[in-house]
């Protein structure tokens, strides 16, 4: 499983957004993602048949400099036109308004169905075997982790290889804070925040703090402006 693990890092599912040496390969990804069958994430799929579907092509080109720039360098902030159009590309909707601080990493793109404004700080990941939807006005900061990727907890299905997927649920007006981490199948409530290092196994309700390994919710936020 470690051996197939890095094969899917290194060849798909550690996709870097911005890097100048990377602006072909994520282009090549996006189509790969989209003419892929059953990219939203088939129980069963293994991250080496995943990494096996990817042209070599994609794979060496996110490891190539561009234009002559060293690698995973991001383009500059005035490049606002060329940054539009891969955020337009990368996401299944959202990409139009969304900001990114790079790096940014996820598996596909297309299954992150964001609302308006959302904000990824820096070093984000998004494991969007299934979908992945982050309402309006949402503020991730740094490192935060989001996993809608998941494995059996019976050993003998793991050493198969089989893997599952169950989608994660952000509604709008939500902060979560840096180093926070999204396990698969949790929803979290509009207008909730979220501390930063939580560990969210379990469903968070709107309007509430809530914080902690395992995150629980503190008070209500109402409370927290008295």
């Amino acid at each position: 499983m470690a051996l197939q693990r890095r094969a899917c890092v290194a060849g798909y599912a550690e996709r870097r957004l911005f890097g100048e040496d990377g602006l072909l390969a994520q282009r090549e990804r996006v189509e790969v993602s989209r003419q892929e069958e059953g990219h939203e994430g088939r129980p069963g799929r293994t991250c080496r048949e995943k990494a096996d579907s990817v042209p070599r092509r994609a794979i060496q080109a996110s490891h190539r400099p561009e234009n002559g720039r060293a690698e995973g360098v991001a383009p500059r902030e005035g490049e606002q036109e060329l940054r539009r159009r891969i955020l337009l590309d990368l996401f299944g909707r959202g990409g139009d308004s969304v900001w990114m601080q790079p790096p940014f990493y996820c598996d596909y793109g297309t299954n992150i169905l964001l609302g308006q404004r959302v904000f990824f700080n820096f070093n984000c990941v998004v494991l969007d075997c299934a979908a992945v939807t982050i309402g309006a006005n949402v503020l991730l900061g740094p490192a935060v982790q989001i996993y809608a990727a998941t494995h059996p907890t019976d050993p003998s299905m793991r050493r198969s290889g089989r893997e599952l997927a169950l989608p994660v649920a952000i509604g709008d007006d939500v902060w979560i804070g840096g180093g926070a981490i999204i396990c698969p199948g949790v929803t979290i409530g509009s207008s909730s925040t979220i501390g930063a290092g939580s560990v969210v196994t379990r469903d968070i309700p709107a309007g509430v703090i809530a914080a902690g390994n395992p995150c629980r919710v503190i008070r209500g936020c109402a409370e927290a402006e008295e």
